[in-house]
């Protein structure tokens, strides 16, 4: 899946150490914004890319922060498949999946409020995983018994969210794991001999697959959508850059239709009308920076 340079790392571990939050070293590595790095939370939808031995991904990383949700549908809507995170710690978890009340102006918690979304955004490959593991609070400590009452409660709420109870059953796999530690990440944990893998139902056809870490799931348990590229090209458009010094203008979209090659014209939609044309010529494409 390929790593984080040392040299990287290094800085940002003294900068995480800088503004006092020595454990948000990783964090940083998506979060680059100041306003992140200095407040500890997620604001705007990041990207990364990383590879497995079947797939080249691109990372969104989404706002997780109630204020931040209108972000976190935006990149979640660009997404084939999605992990659902939620922590095994108890006040933590409790908050996570609180109902909220719009009466009194209470919010439901982030774990559930994003299985909802993303159910309405129609992502149907999904992998849920209750991180944390590791933690010495309300007895966690990799043990089985938080980790069976933990899944049990985010498949009831997956099923009130409207989530299906044939694929919460067969085809969501809920993995336990401890993301600061790397265990059940890309390989299963020794941490934890009760947890032997789950059998998962290829989302979408018949064929199984053993899960036993995160990267089982990406690599293996996942499969591409079709894709119509017959069509013409259609492409929501995410951010419209101008910063960039000798650059006019940088939109960047995720490609959800036909083809796009350089010297192609597109037309803005629904801006372009035939009083008031807005179109524009493509003369380069970038994906994480390379041609």
């Amino acid at each position: 899946m390929g790593g984080i340079d040392e040299r990287v790392m290094e800085k940002l571990k003294k900068k995480a150490e800088e503004n006092g939050k020595p454990s948000f070293a990783f964090a940083y590595y998506m979060d680059n914004q100041k306003a992140e790095q200095e407040r500890g939370i997620t604001i705007a939808c990041n990207t990364k890319e990383f590879y497995t031995n079947r797939y080249h991904y691109t990372i969104i990383d989404a706002p997780g922060h109630r204020d931040f949700i209108k972000n976190m549908i935006t990149g979640s809507s660009q997404a084939d498949v999605a992990l659902l995170l939620c922590p095994a710690d108890g006040s933590s978890f409790i908050a996570s999946i609180a109902k909220g009340d719009h009466k009194t102006g209470e919010v439901p918690g982030q774990t559930r409020n994003h299985a909802r979304l993303l159910n309405l955004l129609g992502i149907r490959q999904l992998i849920v995983g209750v991180n944390k593991m590791d933690s010495t609070v309300d007895n966690v400590q990799y043990g089985e018994k938080r980790y069976v009452e933990i899944s049990t409660e985010v498949k009831r709420i997956l099923l009130q969210e409207g989530w299906k109870k044939d694929q919460i059953e067969k085809e969501i796999p809920v993995i336990p794991m401890a993301g600061f530690h790397g265990e059940n990440i890309l390989k299963i944990s020794e941490k934890m001999p009760w947890w032997k893998g789950v059998d998962i139902q290829i989302p979408g056809g018949s064929d199984k697959v053993k899960v036993n870490c995160l990267l089982d799931g990406l690599n293996d348990m996942v499969s591409l959508p079709p894709r119509n590229t017959e069509g013409a090209f259609r492409g929501p458009v995410g951010k419209v850059i101008t910063s960039i010094k000798g650059i006019e203008c940088v939109v960047t979209s995720r490609l959800e239709q036909g083809t796009l090659v350089k010297g192609d014209e597109v037309v803005f939609l629904p801006t372009h009308t035939a009083s008031n044309p807005c179109v524009g010529k493509v003369f380069s494409i970038e994906m994480h920076h390379k041609e």
